[in-house]
């Protein structure tokens, strides 16, 4: 056969196949997903990647080339993959549907599927959905940012009744419109300027969200009124729209209420009844968690959980790994991991749980301005010990807050200098930044933080 028909061939095959952009996780699950099912597909990342022995696809690595990528039927891209990539751009002039794995989830799932986005809490409010609803006949799994990719809950045929999804800004603009029999909005923050075109941009996509929404589908929104003109868009439509937020039972559907004795509780409503539970029952810390609670709380009722069953899952949830979580008490005083703080926002609200702590911060800022913290700083930071390779922000920042910061690099010497720091006060990792200037996630970050932490205790 001439090269010339090889050719030929080769185009032909992909009118009719797809392109994988980026093997990670989520592109793994895609092709296994798509193989799975008999179509064809090939594989692309502009990074060296090793993929299982059984995964038999074609890979091309290096850099996307668009005249190649338009000879495909669709493209599915991974979240980490820049949706302005030039050669994406190109192949969707070019007419090619360029998609997220979400897109194929929402062809193929038809069970009830509850969809969470929001800059902050996101993983928090989906873990305690999916422990409170596993309760009911039938269960629910929970995927996307969240453990499993979400197309594995789907791959093997056998659809679970339920779905929950954690969602995020790039999963939700890279699919049309979704159709959640639930949804929520936790908040909107700035977050990813690296990955976005701006802020408004961010904050569209978040919002495509409720694009597919319609009667009898309820939508969860924060009551600050922001959001009104999409509560009655939303009702306009016959969307159910709850709110949510700090104030009275009386007047939102879940939240946080100060009682006449100044405690306060996180409440819901089954059916019209309000029901409380005070925050001195939760292990969880911080009025920001608790509104999370709440929102799943809510998300449980709407679905026939009973009271007493949230009540128990909200008094015995204890939190998620680097998300306020405590270490204990170790050199005198307790120490908490909140590596998940990648924003200044999340550190915010971290640092207003505290009356007043020891602040380890810093990191890969991603352009968000540090600056917005002085507040929380001035009334809740005793003293900063600043890390990462990015120290001036943070430097500036303590100097207009009033507060005494040492530059300490490494997270080591952090932890052994914040173990000598006022006697007695709390220890907060809050970076508001990413990691990767210093270490691979947020996780790891954590990890580092408590095996520091955990070397100050006393040698036996």
């Amino acid at each position: 056969m001439s090269m010339a028909n090889r050719q030929q061939q080769l185009l032909a095959a992909r009118r009719s196949a797809t392109a994988i952009i980026g093997m990670g996780k989520t592109g793994q699950s895609v092709a296994n997903y798509l193989l799975h099912r008999g179509i064809s597909c090939e594989a692309f990342d502009e990074h060296a990647v090793e993929l299982p022995a059984s995964m038999q696809i074609q890979l091309h690595i290096g850099q996307l080339d668009a005249d190649t990528l338009s000879q495909f039927e669709r493209i599915i891209v991974s979240p980490g993959i820049s949706w302005n990539h030039a050669a994406l751009a190109a192949a969707r002039e070019h007419g090619v549907p360029v998609h997220g794995d979400l897109e194929l989830f929402e062809e193929h799932y038809q069970g009830d599927l509850i969809a969470i986005t929001g800059t902050n809490g996101k993983t928090t409010t989906v873990s305690l959905i999916d422990t409170m609803l596993d309760t009911l006949a039938g269960g629910i799994e929970a995927g996307g940012n969240i453990g499993m990719p979400m197309l594995d809950l789907i791959a093997d045929g056998d659809e679970p009744q339920r779905v929950v999804l954690e969602l995020s800004s790039f999963q939700l603009e890279r699919a049309n419109p979704i159709h959640p029999r639930w949804a929520a909005l936790l908040n909107v923050q700035p977050d990813h300027a690296d990955m976005h075109e701006n802020s408004d941009a961010y904050k569209a996509a978040k919002l495509r969200l409720f694009a597919g929404q319609g009667d009898g589908d309820k939508a969860m929104l924060p009551a600050n009124g922001e959001w009104n003109a999409l509560a009655d868009d939303l009702r306009g439509r016959g969307v159910y729209v709850r709110r949510f937020g700090i104030g009275d039972s009386q007047e939102l559907d879940a939240g946080v209420q100060q009682n006449d004795d100044g405690s306060w509780a996180v409440f819901w409503h089954h059916y019209e009844v309000a029901e409380f539970v005070t925050s001195s029952e939760l292990p969880l810390q911080g009025q920001h968690q608790h509104l999370n609670l709440a929102v799943a709380a809510q998300a449980a009722a709407d679905f026939g959980v009973s009271a007493s069953v949230i009540r128990q899952s909200l008094t015995s949830f204890r939190g998620l790994p680097h998300r306020m979580q405590s270490l204990g008490l170790v050199a005198g005083r307790e120490w908490f991991d909140d590596s998940k703080a990648t924003n200044p926002d999340a550190a915010r609200a971290a640092l207003s749980a505290f009356h007043h702590v020891i602040w380890i911060c810093g990191g890969l800022r991603k352009g968000l301005d540090v600056s917005v913290l002085k507040d929380a700083v001035t009334n809740h930071v005793e003293q900063m010990f600043i890390i990462g390779n990015d120290p001036k922000p943070y430097a500036e920042l303590a100097y207009t807050a009033g507060v005494p910061a040492s530059f300490v690099k490494t997270m080591d010497q952090a932890v052994k200098q914040a173990a000598h720091a006022q006697a007695g006060l709390p220890v907060l990792l809050s970076p508001a930044a990413a990691s990767q200037d210093q270490f691979r996630d947020y996780v790891e970050r954590g990890r580092v933080y408590a095996a520091e932490v955990k070397a100050l205790e006393p040698k036996p």
